[in-house]
């Protein structure tokens, strides 16, 4: 059944406040039945880990973070743990200049970043865990419309400013049945270094390069429109300016209108099956460390029911760590992460997809390696 976006924010609303409670309860209990699968693997026991846990980076993995952060700590409370969502590129930052023992990033680290990283983390290997798949939408405030078609070309042509008004003959044309007013249409973008705006760009530029001409950046490219900071402040915008659209994680559209884009001859919605879809048939970046699982997203698919404007959202570390209770709360809260228990909770409050069992997999061996340094 396809829920509605009013349907579809109720229910993410009323799982959230009871996931929240079931996770902190069903990770202290838990701790108490049995120590494996959330065993920091240095034969520390819940009682025995302490101290601080600190990341930062992408808000759109907020809510996910949320379920997660709820479980890690009914199970392990004398850890202080603390998340800034202050976007991909400052938790990056901050991951690099050792401020944060763990970054949540949109985007995979590019070459000089990951050797900033490498650089951070003594020389050594550093993790980059697929933790998080969501589909991004093109989400708008318009009366009375609550979904449209839109292609990739008209998309592209809508965030260049060269499609101005909500009732454009290439918007009609794709939306018959739908009544379009001339609204002007005000399109809202990222100011800060985002994750969400390299995914977005990213897919333009392959899904639509002749209109879209600016390479990916996380760094919105072009001017004109309006800008804010984070997830929450374009969307903000949205709400309160009529006529205006922006791209946001789909977990963030709430009553707003969402579009289905084009994929073939089709128009997808924005789901957390399309999202799974597209990314089990995307390839892994070339070139990477032992541990390094970015994937390169396969935006031009033309996979029936496969939704190709999605963030694939990592949690990034190092390998080794300077101490042993930083690698041992790493190393727990990660494996929390990305067991069924913390991906279902994620899933509940964000409406994200699930990592495959390969992808879980492929994480858990990396978790194991976290170390500390000699």
């Amino acid at each position: 059944m396809k829920l509605s976006t009013r349907s579809r924010a109720a229910v993410l609303s009323t799982a959230l406040a009871s996931t929240l409670a079931l996770a902190a309860c069903g990770a202290a209990n838990e701790s108490e039945a049995s120590s494996g699968g959330s065993d920091s693997g240095s034969g520390s026991s819940a009682a025995e880990l302490s101290g601080d846990l600190v990341g930062a980076g992408a808000s759109s993995q907020q809510a996910a973070m949320e379920a997660w952060q709820a479980g890690f700590e009914g199970e392990y409370p004398d850890v202080q743990f603390s998340y800034d969502p202050a976007g991909s590129g400052a938790g990056r930052e901050q991951f690099i200049d050792g401020r944060a023992d763990f970054a949540g990033s949109d985007a995979a680290l590019d070459e000089e970043e990951l050797t900033a990283a490498q650089e951070r983390c003594g020389g050594g290997e550093v993790f980059e865990l697929p933790n998080y798949i969501s589909p991004i939408a093109v989400i708008f405030n318009l009366e009375g419309v609550d979904q449209l078609n839109l292609s990739p070309e008209v998309i592209a042509r809508i965030f260049t400013g060269q499609i101005t008004t909500w009732n454009d003959s290439a918007i009609a044309e794709a939306n018959p049945d739908v009544e379009l007013p001339d609204t002007a249409i005000t399109p809202v973008h990222r100011a800060d270094d985002s994750g969400t705006t390299d995914n977005f760009t990213d897919y333009l530029f392959q899904a639509a390069g002749d209109v879209w001409t600016a390479e990916p950046d996380g760094v919105w490219p072009l001017p004109g429109g309006e800008a804010a900071n984070g997830t929450s402040g374009v969307v903000g915008v949205v709400e309160s300016t009529a006529g205006a659209v922006t791209y946001a994680d789909a977990s963030r559209a709430g009553e707003l209108g969402v579009a289905n884009v084009g994929v073939g001859s089709e128009f997808v919605a924005p789901s957390a099956e399309a999202a799974a879809a597209v990314v089990e048939n995307s390839p892994a970046v070339e070139g990477r460390g032992e541990y390094d699982f970015a994937i390169e997203v396969n935006r031009q698919t033309e996979g029936s029911g496969e939704y190709p404007i999605v963030l694939v959202s990592y949690h990034v570390g190092c390998v080794e760590y300077d101490d042993q209770s930083t690698a041992d709360n790493v190393k727990a809260f990660m494996t929390y992460v990305v067991s069924e228990d913390g991906q279902q909770a994620a899933a509940d409050n964000a409406g994200n997809a699930p990592i495959s069992d390969t992808l879980r997999e492929q994480a858990q061996g990396a978790v194991d390696a976290i170390t500390a340094a000699g």
